[in-house]
């Protein structure tokens, strides 16, 4: 199997939108509600790119399996060196270290551009990612008390950091 790591384009939008619609109706990781559908993904990889940050795919013999952005952690401008990273994988390429691969090239690439921290905000119980965030050298920052309410009932996020 031959995993490649590449930037994303308008034309990954389509595949993209079909891991995240999974994430959107299934689990906590995000707090959209609605997946959002290929277009509007085609806009936020434009937006993330056009603000000079890597949205990078992962693929699979092929087949995009995965991906991971950063994005500004807040719009303030005294926040300009700090990004919030976002990765997903496919359910059935879980567990074989895409994430982490993804990951540690989004770090890389934001260290590269002049970044300074990258902040995980996991939403909702996420003890994958948590774990993954871990392993990657990020350390606890704290957990936001139910601040998100989805599937009818609050969740917590877990906020973590590292310096890049």
């Amino acid at each position: 199997m031959s995993l490649l790591i590449r930037a994303a384009g308008a034309e990954d939008a389509p595949a993209i939108a079909v891991i995240y619609a999974s994430y959107v109706l299934s689990s906590t990781a995000t707090f959209e509600l609605e997946p959002p559908d290929a277009n509007e993904i085609a806009q936020r990889i434009c937006s993330v790119v056009k603000s000079g940050l890597p949205y990078l795919v992962a693929e699979m013999d092929g087949v995009v399996a995965g991906y991971g952005y950063a994005s500004p952690f807040r719009p303030r401008e005294a926040y300009r060196f700090t990004v919030e990273d976002s990765v997903y994988v496919q359910a059935e390429y879980a567990g074989r270290g895409m994430g982490r691969t993804l990951l540690r090239e989004l770090m890389e690439r934001c260290r590269i551009a002049g970044c300074r921290q990258m902040i995980a905000v996991i939403g909702g119980v996420n003890p994958a990612s948590v774990a993954m965030h871990r392993a990657m050298g990020f350390a606890d920052v704290g957990v936001l008390r139910e601040v998100g309410f989805k599937f009818d009932t609050w969740q917590d996020v877990t906020l973590m950091q590292r310096r890049l």
